[in-house]
């Protein structure tokens, strides 16, 4: 899904290590949880491969390649050191899952780990999963090479029952293949089974922890989520992603004053360690809860707080989104359709980032009875949509075709057209309900059911909006647009 920029926590994680320093930012140690991953490689080398792996865990890419590295550097015949460099360009829960730039460098890794050898069963079995997920076949797609890791995890997982990194490891594995299409969550219901009692005797386990909040990262099984999410962040409080990921469950219930304190908190871990990724990662989570407990001055302050940032890069998709989605939110939630009509396009962004802005200029046109204006923006969304399609990316697609129905509905509820509007509406609605979030956004910026209830409340339909509001709050408990619609349109 998105990258981060780790360099800076990088070097004063490596710079601790190597002096015997505390590192935190408030005098406090390295803090990451407690990991036991054993090796057969120098025992000099256990300590720093279970620290690797703790950062492994927490999503801390770039600090575990740089420690995975020094452990290959200190024990050159270390198989397992390359494995973890290996998995470190492995990012199951995002998309895509196996970058295209760092791809290769992952194999590289991989053929030095099958050329040095692992001296146990077990590591065998680790080295040969990951060489799944790796192999030298140009034709093999992205998913068949996650499902053959799975797989292979799978059987490691059979043949440890009793190892936890084997678990986890296939847990997390698990979730890479969870298609956001399935609303049976079948692959995180199993993934949860097999963290749920982990969690329990391993309560200090970054991963675990870690893993069945994006597990539970649905309206169905969040609440089974609750327990994980209050415990990550004491759990490793040294990784700026522990104290965000907690938020995910938070939003999910609609606990807007615990998803506030965590994102805080993230966003200020975040800029100490220059990750400008998840600074405005947290940052775009924060807006979306201040906005739903009223809080719009202090949303436009994180806003303004996000211009005066240099150098954001626009081709990474995470901060990208964040960027794009954050002022877009302050506007359509407070229903300011001038300020929305005035969006720009964010320059160098990716395709499915533009429409957002796109979508946010149509809609304000529409809502401020520009309807021809508002199709032409629709109309550049459904181009926008058929290029994401043909590039291989269905989600960010049909997404973008959602955003496209939405503007042609109120386009056509401004040219007088009501029953064209709620059908347009209604199959938006269908088909965004259809798919899950992905972990980059808190939540579509403005569900299209809230809107098809806005919609039809305008209509005077106010049973039909009722209904609609009351399964918006279903999906999303507590967004303060369908509090208010449900109360106006309440009998």
């Amino acid at each position: 899904m998105f990258r981060r920029s780790w360099v800076v926590w990088a070097s004063l994680l490596v710079a601790a290590a190597a002096h015997g320093q505390e590192m935190h930012d408030h005098g406090m140690p390295e803090k990451l949880g407690k990991v036991t991953f054993s090796i057969s490689c120098d025992p000099k080398v256990q300590q720093p491969f279970d620290r690797a792996v703790a950062l492994l865990h927490s999503f801390a890419y770039g600090p575990a390649t740089q420690a995975f590295r020094d452990i290959a550097a200190a024990d050159p015949h270390c198989a397992m050191a390359h494995w973890g460099i290996a998995m470190t360009y492995f990012h199951p829960v995002w998309a895509p899952a196996l970058p295209p730039d760092t791809f290769a460098a992952g194999q590289k890794e991989m053929l030095e780990a099958t050329r040095l050898g692992a001296t146990t069963p077990r590591e065998q079995q680790f080295i040969h999963a990951l060489g799944e997920l790796y192999k030298v076949d140009a034709g093999l797609t992205p998913a068949q090479r996650t499902l053959a890791y799975e797989k292979a995890m799978a059987e490691l997982a059979r043949s440890n029952p009793n190892d936890v990194e084997a678990q986890v490891f296939y847990a997390v594995a698990l979730l890479s293949n969870a298609a956001p299409s399935d609303k049976t969550h079948a692959r995180q219901k199993q993934a949860i089974d097999i963290l749920e009692p982990l969690f329990r005797t391993h309560p200090d386990h970054p991963g675990i922890a870690h893993y069945l909040i994006h597990a539970c990262d649905s309206a169905e099984l969040a609440q089974r989520g609750l327990p994980a999410a209050r415990k990550y962040a004491s759990i490793a409080p040294s990784a700026p992603h522990a104290l965000h990921m907690p938020s995910h469950i938070f939003t999910r219930l609609g606990l807007w004053n615990d998803s506030i304190q965590s994102n805080l908190a993230s966003q200020a871990s975040a800029r100490a360690h220059g990750d400008t990724m998840g600074q405005l990662h947290a940052m775009d989570y924060l807006v979306y809860a201040y906005m739903q407990t009223g809080r719009a001055k202090e949303a436009s302050a994180v806003v303004d707080a996000m211009r005066t940032m240099p150098s954001l890069d626009m081709e990474d998709f995470g901060i990208a989104y964040a960027a794009t989605a954050m002022p877009i939110r302050v506007a359509v939630e407070q229903s300011h359709w001038a300020d929305a009509s005035a969006i720009k396009d964010a320059s160098g962004a990716p395709p499915s980032v533009v429409a957002i802005a796109v979508w946010a200029r149509g809609l304000g046109l529409a809502r401020t009875g520009h309807a021809a204006e508002a199709r032409q923006e629709a109309n550049r969304l459904s181009q926008i949509a058929t290029q994401l399609n043909a590039a291989g990316d269905t989600y960010w697609s049909v997404q973008t075709s959602v955003l496209a129905d939405e503007v042609m509905a109120w386009s056509a509820q401004a040219s007088g057209e009501p029953a064209n509007a709620v059908r347009l509406l209604s199959a938006a609605a269908d088909k965004e309900d259809a798919l899950e979030k992905r972990p980059v956004t808190p939540g579509p910026i403005l569900p299209a059911r809230e809107q098809l209830g806005d919609l039809l409340l305008l209509q005077n339909q106010r049973a039909a909006a009722l209904a609609a509001f009351r399964t918006t709050l279903a999906q999303s408990p507590g967004r303060a647009g369908a509090l208010r619609g449900k109360a106006l349109a309440s009998p």
